[in-house]
């Protein structure tokens, strides 16, 4: 018999299947031309003309060739099928034809499945390619669709047995057989139809299933205002379905082609931005408010993500669901790890439950329970573990969106924050047992883990809930809000407004709120975690905005400082990403803080460490620029200061001397400007622009301007590159223009994060960028003119 096509997901396979491997399927029969029919069919199936079902053949003839190709009377099957579904049958036959087709189907699904994790030689999947070939996939579709058919005014209706059986054949093909799910997904019509299938619980998780995979490799988004009944729909879920029901809705609400954000330039994204404006609204945020009007949503989310373990679904329900897990193949890596837990469980505390391996004899493939049915511990946090990755990121990704005020309003009113603490030590940040689940072929510190993930989320959607909203304080206890009134008291400044605004009704219980937890397990991290990246970005963004002294020192008396300085200097953190969140937070944290800069002193106490810390600024400016950026600014303030403290911190302060040095500013000021061009400005680099920007705006501030700009043009001639630099940063102050004078946000930030006002910002690159040759702070004048 002639080789199969390759597996879908084989690295030969399912992008190179081709008429030629077609061809080789021929072998298995062939009158006059052998691989004449399959590859007919499959060009029939491409252009919609010719051969493109089973009811095209004779069944003697299909039986023929059958004995010879090996089909496992599929074609047949799918000829019988076609005849007793038509519509005016009453199914019970068609149904009985889906059973007989199902298990064919199922055992090379799960086959797929091991094999693809095992990453071994090739495995083919002849039953479901043949399926398909012969129009099964088609067919089921039209009889998924009859209840849509009126015929004298009445609709058709399937079973839901029928409609299961239909959907996990289905599955099963996508799963084996490359280029189904992608034409399944240009029938949008049928994927709308799809979602009023999750009204009946028999069939939700098969469809919610299909409809995840289907809108995964979906060109154009679809629009939930299409769905009918949404609102219903959704508000008729329970809980468990409407954890589910979030793995669909990452993907209908998450802006579709973004990749890493950080690494699209700014010039493709302002040309995206012209264009959505002309477009209006994307399918993502239409999406986004569809699902914000529907009545407690938000607030049924919050719930979920809060909801301990003892609170969760009691343990049939759970094993109704695992039962679904076993048969349905989408959660087979997920299935596989709880079955280890249970028997490793089961082991140690003889607990009930057996879970019998994959492909087993044992009637209906189900798991034995005892007379007691009792579900190992780790295997309830598991299953909450599961369903709070996906609603958190839900939450995450609206607090990003258009509507953040009124999802902020409604995160803080239904408590998420409070029920997240409360968490905490238990679920989020809970310490790892001997049994902890891993997916199978990773380990415990792989970000694939849902331990991981989970984490992962959590710092994620606190980097969201905190950057630049005052609802920031709802992450600190009572007791917490009251240190930061007495710091502002003692420091005899007036007290941040938005502290006083907060509703302590809201705000965390316990003994330490969830900044204080987070600031805990940070310090604890291992040098080589994959936290430590989004540790720092969410306190950080706890900081981020107008610099409040009492949120700094809140933190500074929680030795944040040490620790960063530790991780940067005596550990020689070797991470970009890392090192640049540490950086990031360290300049938020010293800004404007003499205490801050005196702890860094006394810290960084001789000149070895000293160096080693400058290694690593100077290592990668594009990751080092904010707290360059930070410590100029804050020099720039002492040095306007009259005050015995602030004297003697600039005075002894290795770090300020430094930077006090023009030759020094300049080092960094030529080294920002030749790192970065217009073509690959990224919202990661620009604020390498920004802070040459500051550099020469305090220049000017002190009438230096022209000096800088002198010095320059000669560092400009030394390097042999005469007029390259000066051109470069022209270019990057006329992209800047265009860039921020029409965009509120970016400006506001740049004026909170610098103090310095926005108009200052807009005149000092207008003078830069002044076309008068005689002026001695515009750029022109020392770039020489070109003949």
């Amino acid at each position: 018999m002639a080789a199969a096509p390759a597996a879908a997901g084989s690295g030969a396979g399912r992008g190179r299947r081709a008429a030629a491997t077609v061809a080789a399927w021929g072998g298995w029969g062939g009158r006059p031309r052998p691989g004449n029919i399959l590859l007919q069919l499959r060009q029939g199936q491409l252009t919609g003309r010719g051969l493109v079902r089973a009811v095209q053949f004779t069944e003697t003839f299909l039986a023929e060739r059958d004995k010879q190709s090996k089909w496992s009377g599929i074609p047949q099957l799918l000829l019988k099928l076609y005849a007793t579904s038509h519509l005016h049958s009453d199914f019970t036959e068609c149904q009985n034809i889906l059973k007989e087709i199902s298990p064919l189907l199922s055992m090379e699904a799960m086959a797929f499945v091991t094999e693809e994790r095992k990453l071994t030689q090739e495995t083919t999947y002849p039953n479901t390619y043949i399926f398909d070939l012969f129009g099964g996939v088609d067919l089921l579709v039209e009889i998924l669709m009859r209840p849509t058919i009126s015929i004298r005014g009445q609709k058709l209706k399937i079973s839901d047995e029928m409609s299961k059986d239909c959907l996990s054949i289905l599955y099963n093909t996508c799963v084996c057989t490359e280029g189904v799910t992608k034409r399944l997904a240009e029938k949008n019509d049928f994927v709308i139809f799809l979602f009023t299938l999750m009204t009946s619980k028999k069939t939700f998780l098969q469809t919610a299933t299909l409809i995840e995979d289907i809108l995964g490799v979906k060109k154009e988004m679809i629009r939930l205002d299409e769905v009918p009944n949404l609102s219903s729909l959704v508000s008729n879920f329970d809980q468990q379905q409407l954890a589910n029901f979030c793995r669909i809705l990452a993907v209908t609400i998450s802006e579709m082609d973004t990749g890493n954000d950080d690494k699209h330039t700014l010039l493709a994204k302002n040309a995206q931005q012209k264009k959505s404006l002309s477009l209006g609204p994307s399918a993502a945020e239409i999406n986004q408010a569809a699902l914000l009007s529907i009545p407690g949503f938000v607030e049924r989310l919050c719930k979920l993500a809060t909801r301990k373990v003892s609170e969760s679904t009691g343990t049939a329900s759970f094993l109704q669901e695992l039962e679904e897990w076993y048969t349905w193949l989408d959660n087979a890596l997920v299935l596989d790890a709880l079955m280890r837990v249970a028997n490793e469980e089961s082991e140690h505390n003889q607990a009930s439950i057996v879970f019998p391996p994959p492909g087993s004899s044992e009637e209906n493939g189900l798991p034995h329970t005892s007379t007691r049915t009792q579900l190992p511990q780790s295997m309830k946090i598991m299953h909450e573990i599961m369903y709070k990755l996906e609603v958190l990121y839900v939450l995450c990704v609206l607090l990003m969106g258009r509507q953040r005020n009124q999802v902020h309003r409604m995160i803080a009113e239904f408590k998420l924050i409070p029920g997240l603490n409360n968490l905490f030590d238990k679920l989020i940040w809970r310490k790892h047992s001997a049994s902890a689940l891993v997916l199978h072929g990773h380990n415990q510190n792989c970000d694939c883990s849902p331990d991981i993930t989970l984490k992962i989320q959590f710092l994620r959607l606190l980097q969201s809930f905190s950057d630049h909203h005052e609802n920031k304080y709802l992450l600190l206890n009572n007791q917490e809000l009251n240190e930061l009134s007495a710091i502002s008291l003692k420091a005899n400044i007036p007290e941040v407004e938005a502290v006083l605004n907060t509703d302590r009704s809201l705000v965390c219980d316990g003994k330490r709120g969830l900044l204080t937890r987070l600031l805990q397990v940070m310090k604890k991290e291992p040098a080589e975690s994959s936290f430590r990246f989004w540790q720092a970005r969410a306190v950080e963004s706890f900081l981020r905005g107008t610099t409040s002294y009492a949120d700094q020192m809140f933190l500074l008396k929680r030795g944040l400082l040490e620790h960063i300085l530790y991780c940067i200097v005596d550990s020689e953190c070797k991470s970009r990403d890392v090192l640049q969140s540490y950086f990031d937070l360290l300049g938020e944290l010293m800004k404007f803080n003499v205490d801050a800069f005196k702890r860094f002193n006394k810290y960084i106490n001789t000149d070895a460490k000293f160096q080693v810390f400058l290694k690593q600024i100077n290592s990668s400016l594009v990751d080092s620029n904010m707290l360059v950026r930070c410590v100029t600014l804050s020099l720039d303030r002492f040095e306007n200061q009259v005050d015995m403290k602030v004297a003697e911190v600039l005075s002894e302060c290795r770090l300020l001397a430094y930077i006090s040095q023009v030759p020094t500013q300049m080092s960094f000021l030529f080294r920002l400007i030749n790192i970065i061009h217009v073509q690959t400005l990224t919202q990661e680099n620009v604020s390498c622009l920004n802070t040459s920007l500051v550099i020469l705006m305090l220049a000017r501030r002190k009438e230096r301007l022209p000096l800088y700009l002198r010095l320059l043009q000669r560092m400009e001639h030394s390097k042999k590159y005469p007029g390259f630099l000066l051109n470069n940063f022209h270019n990057l102050l006329r992209f800047w223009q265009q860039h921020y004078l029409h965009k509120d946000k970016d400006s506001t930030c740049l004026e909170n994060s610098s103090c310095i006002s926005f108009s200052y910002w807009k005149e000092t690159v207008s003078i830069l960028l002044n076309p008068d040759r005689q002026s001695p702070s515009a750029l022109v004048s020392y770039i020489e003119e070109r003949l």
